[in-house]
């Protein structure tokens, strides 16, 4: 049942697009290729066990979690506006 102008299925394409999104720029952010000795960022030595459990790793430990807190500090777009503004 479809309600106002949206069509069947609407809410359920929204929801499968904001996931797909989601897939892709995580997918789009793993590294490849051949794992560094030394970090990108600091210069430091990257542990050989870090390297062979994570391919294609470019960055130490504490610059990866920096990175990872400033990435999940970015948000996606949200294609469903807030709460607030459906109900009113």
């Amino acid at each position: 049942m479809a309600s106002g102008w949206a069509n069947d299925g609407a809410v359920q394409e929204q929801i499968d697009s904001t996931i797909d999104d989601a897939v892709q720029r995580a997918r789009s952010r793993l590294a490849t290729g051949e794992s560094l000795s030394h970090c990108e960022e600091c210069g430091a030595v990257i542990p050989p066990a870090r390297r062979e459990a994570v391919k294609g790793v470019r960055l130490c430990i504490a610059c990866q979690t920096e990175q990872d807190k400033a990435l999940s500090a970015q948000s996606g777009y949200n294609r469903r506006g807030s709460k607030d503004s459906q109900l009113r």
